[in-house]
């Protein structure tokens, strides 16, 4: 099986975040012995963050991770879910009375719900995972069961 693993994951560790660093290093090392694979999405971003793109090969070769390519089927599964996000979002979290801006929290796990706005390449590392009939590792579980439902998603 192939394991897709997306950019979040892996800033957990390299950057790394207070709150997500360990349950991500867990999550990598549970699927180690698996075919982890990135795309070139993924890649980029990452190498955003390395002055030395050997230092980046360097680390993606240790965690036995692999860059593969995204091919036309799952550019096209993400632009369809690209389409159906941006025909559905509601771009706004202010009263349609009287415009007064409101802070919402989500009655689940009591985050501050906000309004994000998602950009193409998240799309893309979703369809690469849907391409390549992978589990995608992601903390961005609601986003991709949202539009892409069939996924497999394992977060931190």
């Amino acid at each position: 099986m192939q394991i897709t693993v997306d950019t979040n994951i892996l800033f957990d560790i390299l950057l790394p975040d207070p709150d997500y660093k360990e349950s991500s290093l867990n999550l990598i090392l549970n699927y180690s012995s698996q075919n982890l694979i990135i795309s070139q999405i993924v890649y980029a971003e990452l190498a955003a963050h390395f002055n030395n793109p050997a230092l980046l090969d360097s680390f993606l070769e240790d965690s036995n991770i692999q860059l593969k390519s995204i091919g036309k089927k799952g550019l096209q599964f993400a632009a369809a879910a690209w389409k159906e996000y941006n025909q559905n979002r509601d771009s706004q979290l202010e009263c349609s009375k009287c415009g007064s801006k409101n802070t919402f929290y989500c009655s689940d796990c009591g985050s501050k719900i906000t309004f994000r706005q998602y950009i193409m390449a998240d799309f893309i590392i979703a369809g690469h995972a849907v391409e390549n009939e992978a589990l995608l590792l992601s903390r961005d579980r609601g986003f991709y069961r949202k539009y892409f439902k069939d996924l497999e998603i394992k977060s931190s």
